[in-house]
């Protein structure tokens, strides 16, 4: 198997799951900065052109995180962060998309059409006037997220791929404009106690480290 990976949210959420199951995959870079990723030979790979992609072992390619990370989750069980049970699988997934719907999507559209517009405008339709508007939806979802987060994780007190979700992109925007609200005690004490994994460093990107 073979990862591509970048810098970027999305992808670090697959390097972090990777990281917090103990399992050893080859990487390949994708220059995203440079537009490597809609070149032609990466978009024969991966026709979306997006990061990260993993090319199983027959050759195909996954793309998506979620995708990618429950494929993952079944080929090494190990530490399973989908879930043991039906139930426990089922249950992370719906909050996996939860996640996507009210919080991670609109920020980092909030973010493209924002800050990062520059990078984004020659690929794909921008709309710089909703920016901020998405911007306050994200908020929206946390603090609705805040007032269900009484357990020590997302999934109650399960580990999953949800917390590892919600992190990556957590900790991305904050430096992107978009922090969490400190009035929001229990995602402010969630990510706190997520800095301290050592997936956390583990899955820093090397273009992000000092």
């Amino acid at each position: 198997m073979k990862l591509y990976n970048s810098v970027g949210p999305n992808p670090r959420v697959v390097t972090m799951f990777i990281a917090e199951k103990g399992i050893d995959i080859e990487t390949i870079e994708v220059d995203i900065m440079s537009g490597e990723n809609r070149q032609e030979a990466y978009l024969k790979k991966n026709p979306g052109g997006q990061s990260p992609a993993l090319e199983m072992a027959n050759g195909e390619i996954l793309s998506e995180i979620t995708p990618i990370c429950d494929y993952l989750d079944e080929k090494f069980p190990a530490n399973s962060l989908m879930g043991e049970t039906l139930e426990e699988k089922a249950q992370t997934r719906m909050w996996c998309r939860r996640i996507d719907i009210k919080i991670t999507e609109p920020m980092a559209n909030g973010f493209r059409f924002g800050e990062g517009i520059d990078l984004f405008k020659d690929r794909m339709a921008c709309f710089p006037e909703s920016s901020a508007d998405l911007k306050a939806l994200a908020q929206d979802g946390l603090k609705w997220l805040d007032a269900l987060l009484s357990d020590e994780f997302i999934c109650g007190q399960r580990f999953s791929l949800a917390d590892v979700h919600l992190f990556c992109f957590l900790d991305f925007f904050a430096g992107m404009g978009q922090p969490v609200n400190p009035e929001l005690k229990n995602v402010s004490r969630w990510m706190e106690a997520m800095r301290q994994r050592p997936s956390v460093e583990a899955s820093i990107h090397p273009s992000m480290r000092g």
